[in-house]
């Protein structure tokens, strides 16, 4: 056959300086978007986000240039649009795997998200649109980055965070209703409320654990809950961080 007397190493057939670049410039954006995710400790770091985006990139190449060779045969046809929309479909498993439920809070969605765009920028940089690519990935800085900061200045926006409170508080008094009250007054979502008893104890103490969500100050509801009459301590201490 024809196509068989093609060079292994033919450069001209796809396999140039050019298509090396696009590879190089995957490898450099994926690098930066999961250089953010794994700054921020999420499950899809760096690794995860730098081979979506170089495997991308090379599945464009090949759809592009894999099949030069036998388009000139009889009754061959090829759509190239078809192998990007497999690599759309394909990058939905890892994004699923990367998002679950916990006590009805939904987690992951943003890594998610964010390997999916990867995927994108990968194929832009495979299908020989740099520009394009290089401007997703300064938005992509843009919205992980800055809406925080500015969802954070409306009523009740901002990006939501656990918080776990441990309170030792004086038993028999109807107390542990109010101070769940207080909480959620202060714009917080009850996730978990574990009490113990504490043993050796001359007062009828008992501690709660309670697990929070919300993007108000937890410092502001430590001293209101301290304040309460019958509560003893009262201790911060930071959740599992969530990612929207």
């Amino acid at each position: 056959m024809p196509w068989l007397a093609v060079p292994l190493w033919d450069v001209a057939n796809g396999q140039g300086l050019r298509q090396l670049a696009e590879l190089g410039l995957a490898l450099l954006l994926s690098s930066l978007i999961g250089w953010e995710r794994e700054a921020q400790q999420k499950s899809a770091g760096l690794r995860t986000h730098t081979l979506v985006g170089v495997a991308s990139a090379l599945m464009m190449e090949v759809s592009q240039h894999g099949f030069t060779e036998v388009l000139g045969l009889p009754n061959v046809s090829f759509d190239p649009s078809r192998v990007a929309a497999q690599i759309v479909s394909g990058i939905g498993f890892i994004g699923g795997g990367l998002i679950f439920v916990r006590r009805s809070a939904v987690r992951g969605l943003t890594t998610a998200a964010t390997i999916w765009l990867t995927c994108a920028v990968g194929m832009a940089c495979g299908g020989g649109l740099p520009i394009l690519a290089l401007a997703t990935t300064a938005l992509h800085f843009l919205v992980v980055r800055g809406y925080p900061h500015i969802a954070g200045r409306f009523p009740g926006g901002g990006v939501p965070g656990t918080v776990e409170v441990r309170l030792t508080y004086l038993t028999g008094r109807s107390l542990l209703p109010r101070l769940l009250e207080a909480c959620t007054r202060r714009g917080f979502r009850i996730l978990e409320v574990r009490a113990d008893r504490l043993p050796g104890r001359t007062d009828a103490a008992a501690r709660v654990l309670l697990r929070l969500e919300g993007t108000t100050d937890a410092g502001q509801l430590a001293s209101e809950l301290f304040h309460d009459e019958g509560v003893i301590d009262v201790q911060l201490g930071l959740g599992e961080e969530d990612d929207a």
